[in-house]
């Protein structure tokens, strides 16, 4: 029997396999505003046989996007406009979810497609905002250090966009601690250079995520599940590093969360990433293993037999695809297939199942 293909627990959820869509930026969003483009995009994940089907990083505030275009959870309209798109994820059969994202420094830039430069504040951009006033790369621009006044600021942010994703209909919401995103910058040694209480030795470090952490917990209903995406390691001499994260994962298990999304890199673009199928996986292993929480394995994720013998050998309880999901939105069903697992077809689709 193929364990990609068994059921999972998470509180009162259980989920239909062990595939799950990670959260994939379309840059497709009008003031923070879902749309026709989210439906489909993510209403064909679900209809082709995921577990779990997560919407993109969506800012807590409008400084927190990465992009102008990114979608966002900071108001009703933006949470009215998740409805249908949830509603019809969990049609599906699917959990419908979100991440909860706040880009920090790395805020106020154009889509991949257009160059990604920084969008200046005449032109629709804004000044983003980090631990320390250091800048992301060559070009861009010099982030405003965040008060302490301001931390409290985003946490409520945080949680008010949890509070909204529920009324929207989401089932599991996620938070970004991943990607050199703002939590991420906290955390790093390398982008955080505070000298207050978030700041300097790694309890300190650790504060401010923990805070946003245990308020979506706080805020989330019990009988449902909360995720944290990490990245386990900057990939730089003196960086965040696997060690860190095991001591972060050890403080999230305490705070209830319930599944760590093992990712990795994205805080400087000087990184060497040694890329490859499933390079990030020994990540979540180490932490499923010595912190003895569920996690999930993300990362050059692409045949079902990968998958499989992730899952199956217990190096993870999960597996998120993301570009493999992009190629073939029905990458589940076609697993399914060649693993010999039973799994459900649309009945519209019923035709064509092999």
């Amino acid at each position: 029997m193929s364990k990609l293909f068994t059921p999972l627990q998470l509180r009162s959820l259980t989920l239909r396999n062990r595939i799950l869509v990670s959260p994939m930026c379309q840059y497709s969003s009008i003031d923070g505003v879902p749309n026709d483009w989210h439906l489909v995009h993510l209403g064909s994940r679900a209809v082709g046989g995921a577990a779990l089907v997560m919407v993109e990083a969506s800012a807590v505030s409008p400084v927190g996007r990465i992009s102008p275009s990114d979608s966002g959870i900071w108001n009703n309209a933006q949470a009215e406009a998740f409805v249908p798109i949830a509603h019809f994820i969990a049609g599906q059969g699917a959990v419908p979810a979100i991440q909860l994202a706040h880009a920090g420094r790395k805020a106020s830039v154009k889509p991949p497609w257009l160059g990604g430069d920084a969008v200046a504040p005449a032109d629709g951009g804004w000044q983003p905002v980090a631990p320390s006033p250091l800048p992301f790369g060559p070009g861009s621009p010099e982030p405003h250090e965040l008060h302490v006044d301001e931390l409290e600021e985003i946490c409520t942010c945080f949680e008010a966009a949890a509070n909204r994703s529920r009324r929207a209909g989401f089932q599991v919401v996620e938070v970004h601690m991943a990607h050199g995103y703002l939590l991420h910058q906290f955390l790093s040694p390398l982008s955080n250079r505070r000298r207050d209480e978030y700041g300097g030795n790694l309890d300190n470090r650790l504060r401010f995520p923990l805070q946003v952490a245990e308020r979506v917990r706080a805020a989330w209903p019990q009988e449902l599940p909360v995720l944290v995406r990490i990245s386990a390691t900057d990939w730089l001499d003196g960086g965040w590093d696997l060690a860190q994260s095991l001591e972060l994962c050890r403080r999230l298990k305490e705070l209830k969360i319930d599944l760590i999304d093992c990712s990795s890199a994205g805080l400087a673009p000087d990184a060497v990433i040694p890329a490859g199928p499933g390079f990030q996986t020994p990540f979540a292993a180490r932490i499923r293993a010595e912190i003895g929480i569920a996690t999930g394995a993300v990362g050059l994720i692409t045949a079902p037999a990968q998958a499989e013998q992730i899952v199956a050998t217990g190096l993870a309880d999960v597996v998120l695809l993301a570009r493999e999901l992009l190629r073939d939105p029905y990458w589940p069903l076609h697993a399914a297939w060649e693993l010999k697992a039973e799994h459900p077809w649309p009945n519209q689709y019923l035709r064509a199942k092999p």
